[in-house]
């Protein structure tokens, strides 16, 4: 059954706690530029997530561990000048948050202060419990992210599904509890059984946005370079693609090439 959605001429946190418990479902989605962040925030996306996956689809990087503090608070500072209705939330990196509560707070504080964003996101669970109240007690609103973290991907391996085993999801729906009762305002579950991510959002009242968590959570998220089809070799069960842009981008640049080596552009029409 559908449900009427609220407008919201702009996301808070408190409209995403809203939404959840009016039945809305949440859109998220990454970008990392002026340009990507206009379009998205004009399309209606919910939340803007200014990723650390920039190491891997803006800097071609393996993982997310090379991305610093500076190069997230440009990627950030980018997308918050495009947005006007959003709520723009920045991935602290790595190393930028997991050694030290104080690290943590300086870390955020920077994020706030140089780039504008609404909100900060980090991963993990108890292990970093104390970094995340440093950083609440400051006013600044945190967004948790349990299930696959891929900042601990040498710790797991592997970017396989996580917490199948009973042990691992009871730590996880512990860690999602104690993430709404220290002040967190959603959690991400990346990459988990849809039952147990269900379960989770079932048992928490903040909002749990799901990638690769299945359909019984309160929102989705996707990397935008792999829903609109840019990145041509990601291909997990999750992912959707709604178009095929490495296709159309190809196919156009090479038209525009051939256009310039055949004398074709520019034409008498386009040139003063």
């Amino acid at each position: 059954m559908s449900v009427a959605k609220k407008d919201y001429k702009r996301i808070t946190t408190k409209s995403l706690i809203e939404m959840k418990s009016n039945g809305e479902k949440i859109s998220m989605l990454t970008a990392y530029d002026y340009t990507m962040a206009k379009i998205v925030d004009t399309a209606g996306v919910d939340v803007i997530l200014v990723g650390d996956s920039a190491s891997n689809v803006m800097a071609g990087h393996e993982t997310t561990l090379p991305i610093t503090l500076d190069q997230m608070i440009y990627h950030a500072s980018s997308v918050v000048r495009a947005v006007e209705r959003g709520l723009v939330v920045v991935d602290l990196p790595f190393g930028s948050y997991q050694s030290d509560p104080k690290e943590a707070l300086r870390s955020s504080i920077r994020i706030m202060k140089e780039s504008g964003g609404h909100a900060v996101k980090l991963e993990g669970g108890k292990e970093i419990k104390e970094s995340i109240k440093k950083i609440l007690n400051a006013g600044i609103p945190v967004m948790g992210h349990l299930g696959l973290t891929p900042q601990s991907i040498y710790k797991f391996g592997t970017y396989s599904v996580r917490a199948k085993e009973e042990e691992e999801a009871e730590k996880l729906i512990e860690d999602a509890q104690m993430l709404e009762k220290v002040g967190c305002f959603a959690v991400v579950l990346e990459k988990i059984p849809a039952a147990l991510a269900k379960k989770v959002a079932d048992s928490i009242s903040i909002p749990v946005i799901g990638i690769g968590a299945g359909g019984g959570v309160d929102g989705q998220v996707l990397v935008i370079h792999d829903m609109l089809g840019m990145n041509n070799e990601f291909s997990p069960r999750f992912l959707r693609r709604y178009l095929n842009l490495y296709e159309e981008m190809t196919k156009a640049i090479g038209q525009y090439a051939a256009d310039v080596k055949s004398s074709d552009f520019p034409n008498a029409n386009e040139q003063y």
